[in-house]
């Protein structure tokens, strides 16, 4: 059997590319008029120094710009303090997930009482006010122009007066609340009495308030939350930090999670208008990346519905490693679409459903019109179901949550990455719309940009792309409206 060469996919990229029109075998849907925006770790290494986790390699932003008859391709390193830095000392300058800079005795105590947090945005993209700004897990967002990817900066937030936020490490999945016009979000603080601030956020003014404080004996490692029309559910799992260890650790970050399966998780149910804690509700161990969707039962609010990618355990971040990544070691890089149901009135027991058998992760849905609501279709990217090779993400993978039904795309040597929903213009149906995803074809060691039809699952158009773009991990398209670019998913 043919070696996998998905490996390749976590090779750097060095090459920038400005306004480059792309060869397209297919037809472009007439009513895509707009700019997926993506970023993504793309460099692994400064002059002989390694990262060593997928997750911290330096970001570089992407655009695609759909117009009448092309698409027109951009690609440039975001300009963090992260990589600037990096690259004026020929070294690793920030602590990233999973790599530590090499530091002199002296650095290393200094460090303690003054971090340098990584801001090297390489997780997602989103738009805070009228800032579009790339994101990480640390409360860094950079500001960048869409059009020709120049960082401008760091994204300042605007604090309402007696509101101070506190803490450094955040989600760089915010959710976007349609009836209230805010984000919601929340920051851990890493302390002797730990915390987790639950805040929104103003979509036009980007004014922050505080909705809630918990406190935190042991905070938990959580990269997403969950959000219903009336509840945020923050998903505490038993990856543990211990704040005072971090402090003097000499590790990367990553290296000071602890699993505690015996601690097991617990669900926070968090009421938006009031900030009241309604309840906590402990259940047996598992692992998550990603939340889903969350919703309040049809005709009984007391009951949350919250879908999660799910894994038995944390291990899936040792496998994300680059030495196994780059290996001929077998990867699962995929968990389960699973079911919680809470009842709030109830805190010894819930409910669990597997919605689907299909491996996947990088989950989205079609979260214009069916965020915080009963909803009937998840896209992914997925894997073979008991495949020998367990090669990186393999397919593309919609489920019908009301028929209980996936539909699969996949390609020959063809490594797919996040699957991005785009709406076609007054759609009445939830997939009526596109998906663009990032495709690495190895056998020509090249990317590609797919376009599938959402609805029958089958490919509209490829567009080649002149070199590999290392697998990332989020984006967002956006359209253009009176020459400002705006979610599209953002207008319901």
């Amino acid at each position: 059997m043919e070696q996998s060469k998905y490996y390749l996919g976590f090779t750097s990229l060095n090459q920038e590319i400005t306004k480059k029109q792309l060869k397209i075998e297919g037809t472009l849907p007439s009513w895509l008029r707009g700019t997926l925006l993506r970023t993504g770790p793309a460099q692994f290494e400064v002059e002989k120094q390694k990262y060593n986790h997928w997750f911290d390699g330096l970001a570089m932003l992407f655009a695609f710009k759909f117009s009448e008859d092309h698409i027109s391709y951009s690609n440039r390193f975001l300009q963090s303090a992260s990589y600037c830095e990096a690259m004026e000392t020929k070294k690793i300058a920030h602590a990233e997930f999973g790599t530590t800079p090499s530091r002199s005795f002296f650095e290393r105590i200094k460090a303690i009482f003054n971090p340098h947090l990584t801001d090297n945005c390489n997780v997602s993209i989103n738009k805070f006010a009228d800032e579009i700004i790339a994101l990480t897990e640390t409360r860094f967002p950079i500001r960048f122009d869409p059009e020709t990817l120049e960082t401008i900066g760091k994204y300042e937030y605007d604090e309402n007066p007696g509101d101070s936020l506190s803490g450094r490490i955040s989600t760089a999945h915010p959710h976007f609340d349609f009836e209230r016009n805010c984000h919601y979000s929340y920051l851990t603080n890493l302390g002797r009495q730990s915390s987790y601030c639950i805040f929104s956020m103003d979509v036009k003014t980007g004014h922050q308030r505080i909705i809630s404080t918990i406190s935190a004996k042991h905070p938990s490692y959580m990269h997403s939350f969950g959000m219903s029309k009336k509840y945020l559910i923050i998903t505490q799992i038993p990856l543990v930090i211990y704040p005072l260890k971090l402090m003097f650790s000499t590790t990367p970050f990553v290296s000071n999670l602890k699993w505690k399966p015996n601690r097991g998780v617990q669900f926070i149910i968090i009421e938006k208008e009031t900030g009241k804690i309604i309840n906590k509700i402990d259940y047996d161990a598992f692992f998550a990346f990603h939340h889903v969707n969350a919703f309040e039962e049809r005709g009984d609010e007391n009951v949350v519905n919250l879908d999660i990618i799910t894994y038995p355990d944390a291990s899936i971040i040792d496998q994300l490693y680059l030495k196994y990544l780059r290996s001929s070691a077998p990867v699962d890089a995929t968990g389960i679409l699973t079911r919680f149901k809470i009842d709030l009135k109830n805190s010894k027991e819930i409910g669990k459903e597997i919605l689907s058998k299909v491996p996947m992760d990088l989950p989205r849905i079609n979260y214009g019109m069916y965020s915080g609501i009963p909803y009937r279709f998840v896209f992914a990217a997925g894997s073979e179901n008991n495949s020998e090779n367990n090669d990186f993400f393999t397919n593309l993978v919609k489920v019908d949550l009301e028929h209980d039904t996936s539909m699969l795309w996949s390609s020959s040597h063809c490594y797919p990455g996040e699957p991005v929903f785009v709406a076609s213009p007054n759609a009445q149906k939830e997939d009526d719309g596109v998906i663009l995803s990032l495709i690495f074809d190895a056998k020509e060691e090249k990317s590609f940009l797919l376009i599938l039809d959402a609805s029958s699952w089958k490919e509209i158009t490829r567009v080649n792309l002149p070199h590999c773009i290392p697998f990332g991990f989020h984006g967002n398209y956006f359209t253009e409206l009176s020459g400002d670019l705006s979610f599209l998913h953002l207008h319901r």
